[in-house]
Parts: structure tokens; sequence; C-alpha cells
């Protein structure tokens, strides 16, 4: 628990605690970065699992990824800043364990389809395969849930 308390005193935290437009800010950017990544990559799932056919995966695809990446980014530099004005709380908190369960499986998910060379090669304009379609599903899925129990946090 020491790293947690010296996590809530970094001065960053303490910024937060003691500002409620900075907080708002930060909160504000965090939502922005879960919006860029959820609107991107849910929109490239679709994509992948045969929707919006007349939209080559080739050119969409690479775009979305590179949003999704900087979406990504900013909602979780910005989440572990959030972290820091209460993590001990959230620590106890079922939901927000549970967000971050999600959120390891939605990243891993991520590594495995992008390591997956059928992946590749429906990106150069090849089929979809069915192992790339089922990825796609359990990502929106996963991401879908992530975003559930990010927002479960504050009742639980």
């Amino acid at each position: 628990m020491d790293l947690l308390a010296a996590l809530g005193g970094w001065p960053g935290a303490r910024w937060l605690q003691g500002s409620g437009t900075a907080y708002l800010f930060v909160n504000a950017a965090h939502i922005l970065g879960i919006a860029l990544l959820l609107g991107s990559i849910l929109t490239l799932d679709l994509r992948l699992i045969g929707g919006l056919r007349s939209v080559p995966l080739g050119v969409i695809g690479p775009l979305l990824s590179r949003v999704a990446g900087s979406g990504l980014a900013l909602a979780l530099i910005t989440g572990l800043w959030l972290f820091s004005v209460r993590p001990a709380e959230y620590v106890a908190n079922p939901a927000f364990l549970a967000k971050l369960a999600l959120l390891a499986a939605a990243l891993a998910n991520i590594g495995v389809q992008h390591a997956n060379p059928a992946y590749r090669r429906a990106l150069d304009g090849a089929p979809v395969s069915a192992g790339v379609a089922l990825s796609a599903t359990a990502s929106g899925l996963l991401w879908l849930a992530t975003l559930v129990a990010g927002r479960w946090i504050g009742f639980a």
C-alpha cells in the first residue's frame, strides 16, 4: 500500500485533488481518448465482420488503427492520472478491477489480431478470414464491456 500512498501524493494527484477545474479537464481528456478509441475501433471491427463493405479495408484499416492508438494512449495516460487521485479506493473497487481485467483482455486481443498474418493480408485486399472476424467481434464486445465497467466504477 506504500506505493498507492506515494502515487496519491505525487504532485499531479495533489493538483487534481485540489482543483476541480484541473480534474474536469483531465476527465474530459480521458473521455475524449475513450471516444477516439471506441469510435475508431468499433468502426474497424464492424468493417472486419462484414459491414461497411463499400469502404476499402486497406484505406480505412490503417487510419482507424492509428486513431484508436492515439485514443488509447490518451485514455491510458489520463486514466492513470485520474487513478492517482484515490488509488487505494480504486484498487478496492470491484468495478475498477473488472475494468482492468477487461482492458487487459482487449489489449491482448489487439496483439493477437495485429500479429495474425490473415489480418495483414485482409488489409492488403484479401478476404477477411473467420479468425480475423472472430477477433474483431471479441474486440467490439471487450471494448464495450470495458466502457460499461468504467461507468460502473462510480456506482460500485
